[in-house]
């Protein structure tokens, strides 16, 4: 069974949590999770992320069961091409949503796999044990840098440009979606973010944190969102975190959990 939980925060500074969270068991067996970062103003970041999310859930809302990978990898992005050209033609009809747009990082899981379809720089980790690996690539400005060698790691961390994205969700009639295959393995945590967690919490202080089993799954996303808040918390904070219960854990519920923010 895998257990789900999320959290979101405004942080110290905004006004407005631009953040969109979802997670649901579907009705076909599937996990649907997504992470959405908006960008555009306050309304307008506020309404890309929250379009994002309301599209591709009523999209994949009522999947056919026992799909293939293969399929439910062509669903997931699918969906968010949908988003993409919803929130697109919503900011064309409308001048003061114009240039909006919204990261967008989400998992599909079938059982103990499943796909991460992905744009801009909301990132997903796996973590097993203590070790966090990174599911994704940030399409960012910096990345690209530190890719082609240009700047070092350290540099990259402290960019005063990390933030700015080479693609997004709904700012271009076309995009490319980033897909990845994951699989779980019992005690396995995947973690989905904003960059408000990630930009201030290192990877090895997640590995601390969702490593520790003794602690309920809702502790260890309300820990990370804490360390973000203590580190300034200088953007709006969002966690989502899947376990992969091992055998004979007695699970509590799931707990879908959104602060400050907005769910379906």
């Amino acid at each position: 069974m895998i257990k789900t939980v999320h959290v979101s925060h405004v942080g110290r500074v905004r006004s407005v949590n631009e953040d969109s969270a979802w997670i649901r068991h579907l009705e076909q067996g599937y996990i649907l999770g997504i992470v959405a970062d908006g960008m555009g103003g306050h309304v307008a970041g506020d309404t890309a992320s929250r379009l994002a999310v309301e599209t591709m859930a009523e999209d994949l809302a009522t999947l056919e069961q026992g799909l293939s990978a293969a399929a439910l990898s062509a669903a997931l992005s699918d969906a968010i091409l949908h988003a993409n050209d919803v929130i697109y033609q919503t900011a064309s009809r409308d001048e003061k949503y114009y240039n909006m747009g919204t990261t967008v990082v989400a998992v599909l899981l079938n059982d103990a796999s499943g796909i991460i379809g992905h744009i801009g720089d909301s990132r997903a980790y796996m973590v097993s044990g203590n070790q966090v690996r990174q599911v994704t690539e940030d399409h960012s400005l910096v990345n690209e840098l530190y890719k082609n060698g240009q700047i070092s790691q350290e540099e990259a961390d402290n960019h005063p440009r990390r933030n700015v994205l080479t693609r997004a969700l709904g700012t271009d009639a076309e995009v490319k979606v980033d897909l990845d295959p994951i699989g779980l393995e019992p005690g396995d945590v995947l973690l989905l973010c904003s960059d408000g967690l990630s930009d201030l919490v290192s990877s090895q202080q997640i590995g601390q944190v969702v490593g520790q089993r003794d602690l309920p799954l809702e502790e260890r996303a309300d820990r990370l969102l804490h360390l973000a808040l203590l580190a300034g918390g200088d953007d709006n904070i969002t966690v989502a975190l899947f376990e992969l219960q091992p055998e004979g854990d007695i699970p509590g519920p799931s707990n879908p959990r959104h602060e400050a923010g907005w769910q379906a």
